[in-house]
């Protein structure tokens, strides 16, 4: 049954592929295809995203790998005939879509983490966050500019160290689980570290984009731009969450008073959409806005609806999200030129990234203070990149100075292979070194 399952789902997007390249020849020929062109091209997003999810999923692998697989196939699908999709990777309205399942999965990133977990982790998950930032930034740094021509600027190197300091935890807690070993002390660590290292990612992710956009912009490298960005994403972080509290406290119990239905998920969203507005609008990126509202709403907000009683609000939200995340992964998979892959230097280069990335988490399990605790599971655990790395990845790419992208289709192409290689090599080291 499950197999009949994907057939129809082929099936589905076989349609949607033809579908959309004729809505393509009806915007050309009439000029009233855009929307028509827009919807086909989601569905056939939406629907390959599910294939390739199940397909992972099938093979015990993150559906978020299967999504940007699929995105790869769809965008070189030109390399063998095949250029229906070629429209995929213009369509503004798809790059909207993106951008709202980014903001909504740094969103459900913060509903999972918690403030007060944040103010109480130990010393140990502190040094190993710490570490697990400032350790892949050098090496990152060093392989860019090893690996890269000597014309290549400074920026886009540091741009590359950041993306390698990302985490995506995620995976790691789904295998903790599986094995139960969610009560471990390195699980703890694990855990309590991605908190702090999801925060610290966001502050550098904010410092190096506002760099890149101050030199665009001709101000050049100095200390003021610097301390200004950090002093922005820590006081938008503070007063984010402390004021955003106050009133999302009291938005959402204003809403319990209404006898319209949905009213939580409306009023969650809408301060998520607000908070990530704010942040852009005062130089930050969109997502650590997104991120701060996640960190700040809290299950006891709900109390007052009679619908959320049985469920988080993380669950009510999920349907949303199904819809816009995974748009964003298939469209990262489709920005990837697989042509660049015939460049011995791009595959030299991405193997180089892989190593520094697998090496940089190992460094951070030496924050470690506890005795007893295996410094190889949790310097593991902290390896994968997943969806965080993406992400980075993606805005570096969208980001240019003097007309020129940051990363380039060759820079971006090795960094998909870094996050597939270190999102499909911790499951099974986990698993080994917890056997033991």
């Amino acid at each position: 049954m499950r197999t009949l399952g994907v057939k129809a789902l082929a099936l589905c997007v076989v349609a949607a592929v033809a579908a959309f390249a004729a809505g393509g020849d009806g915007a050309e020929a009439g000029g009233h295809g855009g929307i028509s062109s827009f919807l086909f091209g989601l569905v056939a997003i939406l629907l390959a995203a599910k294939i390739g999810g199940e397909l992972f999923e099938r093979m015990d692998q993150p559906a978020v790998l299967g999504e940007l697989l699929f995105g790869v196939l769809m965008g070189n699908a030109g390399l063998f005939g095949f250029h229906a999709f070629d429209a995929l990777k213009t369509d503004a309205g798809l790059a909207i879509a993106a951008e709202v399942g980014v903001i909504l999965l740094l969103f459900e990133v913060g509903l999972e983490s918690n403030v007060d977990e944040l103010l109480a982790v130990g010393r140990s998950a502190m040094l190993v966050a710490f570490l697990g930032i400032v350790a892949p930034i050098a090496l990152g740094y060093g392989v860019s500019a090893f690996f890269l021509p000597e014309s290549t600027a400074w920026y886009v190197h540091l741009f590359v160290g950041a993306t390698l300091a990302a985490t995506s935890v995620g995976i790691t807690a789904r295998v903790l689980k599986d094995l139960h070993k969610m009560d471990t002390k390195e699980a703890r660590i694990i855990l309590g570290a991605a908190v702090v290292d999801d925060v610290l990612g966001l502050v550098i992710l904010a410092v190096v984009s506002g760099l890149v956009k101050s030199i665009d912009s001709g101000g050049g490298m100095s200390l003021l731009p610097v301390l200004t960005i950090i002093g922005k994403a820590a006081a938008f972080l503070v007063v984010g969450v402390v004021a955003g509290r106050v009133f999302a406290r009291r938005m959402l119990r204003i809403g319990s008073r209404a006898k319209t239905a949905g009213m939580p998920i409306v009023l969650s969203a809408a301060f998520c959409f607000s908070m990530a507005a704010l942040a852009e609008t005062i130089g930050l990126a969109a997502i650590v806005g997104a991120f701060t509202a996640g960190l700040v709403l809290d299950d006891t907000f709900y109390s007052g609806y009679r619908e959320m009683r049985s469920r988080k609000i993380e669950e009510a939200l999920f349907p949303l999200g199904a819809i816009f995340v995974p748009v964003f992964f298939v469209l990262m998979g489709i920005g990837v030129d697989l042509r660049s892959f015939g460049s011995l230097s791009v595959l030299r280069f991405a193997c180089g990234l892989s190593v520094a990335a697998v090496i940089g988490k190992q460094i951070c399990s030496l924050g470690i203070l506890e005795k007893g605790v295996n410094r190889w599971a949790v310097g593991v655990g902290m390896i994968p990149r997943g969806e965080v790395g993406l992400i980075f990845a993606g805005i570096g790419a969208s980001l240019s100075v003097g007309g020129e992208p940051v990363f380039t289709p060759q820079i971006f192409s090795a960094m998909v292979v870094m996050v597939m290689v270190t999102t499909l090599a911790t499951p099974p080291l986990l698993k080994k070194l917890f056997s033991k």
